[in-house]
């Protein structure tokens, strides 16, 4: 099962949806961790027993993924608070540790995201995961389909790449 993590936690943002579309091409099982912005605040003093049910529930989905693939927009050259909240939960547990992961920022164009990926790198460096893959992803150049499909093309043909990758 692959888990797709959007920084943007609403369904209907541009990067759930091109995360729903990947895991519709990757021809495998696909989680949608949508429930991310339920994730109370992190704080060191909380990671402890017995912890809220949505970080057992983050905690259990990350680690029983064969691999993650995270988009996210850029909101002040960084990633989203809501991401950034999702991550830490996983600091002490140990979840993302060698697990593979795609890496993009989805926006409206170049070059926007490039900070707020690189943040994200970061951070999944800090918590162990291996990157097989990143990079920027623009709106104009991403088309799905009505039905939410990617439509043909050399980003789609790339994509399709990377995944299997994973």
């Amino acid at each position: 099962m692959r888990l797709l993590v959007s920084g943007s936690p609403g369904p209907l943002s541009a990067n759930s949806r091109l995360l729903v579309a990947l895991g519709q091409l990757g021809g495998t099982d696909y989680l949608l961790a949508d429930y991310l912005a339920d994730l109370p605040v992190f704080q060191p003093g909380r990671d402890k027993a017995p912890w809220p049910e949505g970080v057992i529930r983050w905690r259990k989905d990350v680690a029983s993924a064969g691999s993650v693939i995270f988009s996210t927009p850029a909101y002040l050259h960084n990633i989203p608070g809501v991401l950034k909240n999702a991550l830490e939960w996983l600091t002490s547990s140990g979840e993302l540790d060698a697990k593979p992961c795609l890496v993009f920022t989805l926006t409206p164009g170049a070059p926007r995201g490039e900070r707020a990926r690189q943040s994200l790198l970061w951070s999944l460096e800090a918590l162990n995961a291996r990157v097989v893959a990143e990079g920027g992803l623009y709106q104009p150049e991403i088309k799905l389909a009505e039905d939410g499909h990617l439509t043909e093309g050399e980003e789609r043909q790339m994509l399709e790449e990377l995944l299997a990758l994973l």
